[in-house]
């Protein structure tokens, strides 16, 4: 019979994943859980966090994958345009998860597909202005609610964490995140 682990009350400042390292200690004190102190609890604010931004991406119209996609022509600045190539890349996706996405947006009218000067042969992706107009607002909504997010952390804080998640997303892949 396997025994169940009782679950320990809740001491101030302490989360699931202190306890959890706990119940690995006493089951296997030998095995450094330390990993689980970073990776469980990143998982967690991820999976915790990706409601309510999904929630800004719907009430513009736009699932996560179409965000994406408009972010990254936004921020590739005027004229708000690249070639799929350059946004499959960007995005770490399919060429044929993009495709996807594309025709959807473009059935939106929040991109077009223009012929680009001297060849006839490449159609770069561009945002339509109301595709400028929705991705600038759902951005700088999503912006907002990720700010609150770490509101409880100082600014120092928050430099402080991004320098160490960059650090370990090094660390982890051996290169830049989304390079």
């Amino acid at each position: 019979m396997s025994r169940q682990p009782e679950e320990a009350p809740a001491i101030p400042g302490q989360d699931g994943i202190d306890r959890r390292q706990a119940q690995w200690r006493a089951e296997l004190p030998d095995v450094d859980t330390s990993g689980m102190a970073i990776l469980g609890r990143a998982r967690w604010i991820t999976l915790a966090a990706r409601p309510p931004i999904e929630a800004v991406f719907k009430a513009h119209g736009l699932d996560s994958g179409e965000a994406d996609v408009l972010f990254t022509l936004l921020r590739s600045g005027p004229p708000y345009r690249l070639r799929p190539t350059e946004l499959f890349r960007s995005l770490m996706i399919s060429s044929g998860g993009l495709t996807d996405r594309l025709n959807r947006l473009t059935k939106a009218g929040l991109v077009r597909r223009a012929a680009a000067e001297g060849d006839g042969r490449s159609l770069p992706v561009e945002l339509t202005p109301e595709g400028i107009r929705r991705a600038t607002a759902a951005f700088r909504e999503d912006m907002a609610i990720e700010a609150a997010m770490l509101s409880g952390l100082s600014q120092d804080e928050q430099g402080d964490l991004a320098r160490l998640l960059r650090k370990l997303a090094l660390t982890i892949t051996g290169t830049p995140p989304f390079d």
